[in-house]
């Protein structure tokens, strides 16, 4: 999702609510303590408390604003979650949401959202809301950078293992706002109806004894057996030769069913190791860093691999990649055909390689009862971008 430059307001209503009604609000399985103000900074509910003990119910206009530049994500989930999780005694229309869409690009300061309404009925929800803001713009954002370096290329999205599996959803709903092509793990692709995609990992080779063809074989015969949707990649650096063992699967796997049936072989070489082509290739030494995944190992496996018939395999790199490490690829017309790209897009490699550590977002209070009130300089920022939400077009 991203911002149409050419989209007129009315057209970008449209959408906004289109692609909500995609998204109904039990996909996302709110937690019912939200509600009760659990998961809240305790200071939320002991405001609402204390309202409601003086006998007040202000009118508010709250503004959510970005404290970095990058991608919104998780505005949708913030829209149901209002809908759903307001206190006790309110209901959807008694407040008015205007929110930026999904994947809209935002400066700092720049509002995402406007919420007006009685205080009561939402004070308690900002804890979530900013945290929900913040992690799907995170992902997202790093992500939209990854999939602009690689220039059209598609980025697999491998960071399940780097984080707390009840992440694992949102965040790969995050990455595909980002534009993320796939998803790694089932789950990542829940909130979208798609299917986690993988080559192989080196436990399947060790499994196998390691064999890398045999294990690509048997692999093959898995997946046209009992998944015949599934490309066949292989796993190619088990034994750091990876231009070797490129020819040997592809040689077996043509042998066995005929060409087109491998679809890529993937690299992961460790930075800790130089691949064994390189290492007895007098041509390479001095050049650059040959350790880990690099121009020169990727070159060496598209020439073997071309030089016997095998230009459909395409090669698939991932270990260590940062949106600054895939432009220099590009830029150097590195001949990969996809990018694996993960934990530093979960912000793990603080200020590496063009990526962001954390996005925060920030919520005031800007009018009461219809006047100016707010922190000294946080005041009331119009944006003409944002869209007013229409309960009854969204669906429940």
């Amino acid at each position: 999702m991203s911002l149409i430059p050419s989209e007129t307001a009315t057209e970008r209503g449209a959408r906004l609510h289109a692609t909500l009604r995609r998204f109904p609000a039990a996909l996302f399985q709110f937690d019912s303590r939200i509600r009760d103000g659990w998961l809240s900074d305790r200071y939320f509910p002991r405001t609402v408390h204390t309202l409601a003990h003086a006998g007040r119910d202000p009118r508010v206009t709250m503004q959510v604003f970005a404290r970095e530049s990058g991608v919104a994500a998780g505005l949708y989930e913030g829209v149901r979650l209002l809908q759903t999780q307001l206190a006790e005694g309110y209901a959807p229309g008694d407040i008015q949401v205007d929110t930026l869409l999904e994947g809209d690009r935002v400066e700092p300061w720049e509002p995402v959202l406007h919420l007006r309404g009685p205080y009561r009925a939402f004070g308690h929800l900002e804890t979530p809301l900013l945290g929900v803001l913040a992690r799907r713009s995170l992902v997202a954002t790093n992500v939209r950078a990854a999939i602009e370096a690689a220039a059209g290329k598609p980025v697999i999205f491998m960071a399940p293992r780097h984080d707390d599996w009840r992440v694992q959803t949102p965040d790969g709903y995050a990455a595909q706002v980002g534009g993320a092509r796939s998803v790694s793990s089932d789950a990542g692709g829940a909130w979208w109806g798609t299917r986690g995609i993988g080559t192989m990992p080196h436990a399947m080779i060790a499994a196998f004894g390691g064999d890398v063809v045999e294990a690509t074989l048997a692999f093959a015969r898995y997946v046209r057996d009992c998944e015949p949707g599934v490309s066949v990649a292989s796993l190619v650096d088990y034994h750091n030769d990876a231009v070797t063992d490129s020819v040997r699967v592809a040689r077996a796997m043509r042998e066995e069913f005929g060409d087109g049936v491998l679809s890529s072989v993937r690299v992961d070489t460790s930075e800790r190791l130089i691949d064994r082509s390189l290492i007895g290739d007098p041509e390479v030494w001095g050049k650059e860093r040959l350790n880990g995944v690099n121009p020169w190992l990727v070159r060496k496996m598209r020439a073997a691999l071309d030089a016997e018939g095998f230009e459909y395999v395409g090669i698939v790199v991932s270990g260590g990649f940062t949106p600054a490490r895939i432009r220099a690829f590009e830029e150097a017309g590195v001949p990969v055909s996809a990018y694996g790209v993960g934990s530093s897009l979960l912000g793990h490699n603080p200020g590496h390689g063009g990526l962001l550590s954390g996005f925060d977002f920030t919520a005031d209070v800007v009018e009461v009862d219809g006047r100016p009130e707010s922190k000294v300089g946080r005041g009331y920022r119009p944006n003409p971008r944002l869209v007013r939400i229409d309960w009854e077009e969204i669906g429940e």
